[in-house]
């Protein structure tokens, strides 16, 4: 009978493969960050980006949400955290007419149950 191996790094997936290849590589070292969302004339006038990667959660506040939105909120948070980068809660807007401020607090208040900012 074998004794299961302790982990000593966390899991691995395609995704950390990627994000830590391309740190390894210095794939985004030069990038820069203005501060603000905007085209790449914007960014390229900001200084070097600080965080050595960026990730979004972009829920449209229209109703509450599911399960397979905590997973994307632990992901993207996740990947950010776990590699010191920054993650933007950013809401989609497609569809005003059905979108309430209700939901983009509850969405909040969701993201910060699972452990986030």
């Amino acid at each position: 009978m074998s004794t299961p191996a302790t982990p000593t790094t966390p899991p691995t997936h395609f995704l950390r493969q990627i994000i830590e290849g391309d740190l390894a590589q210095g794939a985004h070292a030069r990038k820069r960050w203005a501060g603000s969302p905007g085209d790449a004339n914007h960014q390229a006038a900001g200084a070097l980006d600080a965080a050595r990667i960026r990730t979004r959660f972009p829920p449209e506040p229209n109703g509450y949400l599911h399960v397979g939105h905590a997973k994307s909120i632990c992901l993207n948070f996740g990947l950010a955290r776990d590699y010191g980068g920054v993650c933007h809660l950013r809401f989609d807007d497609t569809n005003p007419e059905k979108e309430d401020i209700e939901y983009v607090n509850a969405i909040v208040d969701a993201v910060h149950w699972l452990g986030f900012d």
